[in-house]
């Protein structure tokens, strides 16, 4: 179901997406309201799960995750049981950040990040390729990311 939002939701939303620590005093200059009602309507974002969390925006980089992979996976098996045993399964996966389901010729899409190709190729090997009804796999390797909302 899809939740109506007024201009002041949205400028609340704009400015936790350019600085999610910013203060409620700040915030609430911010979108003119005074703070109680702004801390309200936060809340009620939050509650309605428009909001979903805060998190930082790490460099990867300097943690030693800045090689980055895109796995295609087709599956042997497309149907539901098969499915959620691949779901379960890939969600225990460290390295993997984000994993989607793609309607195109193959099954899932899953973004992979480790120290460098080496480790990669041990995720891929030891881990995905391992996945529950998994047939084969197809990778890229990202070489810069031109657009990243954060990740």
């Amino acid at each position: 179901m899809r939740v109506k939002l007024d201009r002041i939701d949205l400028a609340i939303i704009d400015a936790l997406i350019s600085d999610a620590r910013i203060t409620i005093t700040e915030l609430s200059d911010r979108v003119g309201l005074s703070k109680t009602p702004c801390a309200a309507r936060l809340r009620r974002l939050e509650d309605e799960r428009i909001i979903l969390g805060y998190r930082p925006i790490l460099n990867h980089t300097a943690l030693g995750r800045g090689h980055i992979a895109f796995v295609q996976v087709s599956m042997s098996d497309t149907r539901l049981a098969a499915l959620e045993a691949f779901n379960g399964a890939v969600r225990k996966i460290p390295e993997v950040e984000q994993c989607h389901m793609i309607a195109a010729s193959f099954d899932y899409l899953i973004k992979v990040r480790t120290s460098d190709i080496s480790s990669f190729r041990t995720v891929l090997g030891e881990k995905i390729s391992a996945l529950p009804h998994v047939s084969h796999t197809s990778t890229f390797v990202a070489m810069d990311a031109v657009v990243d909302a954060g990740n």
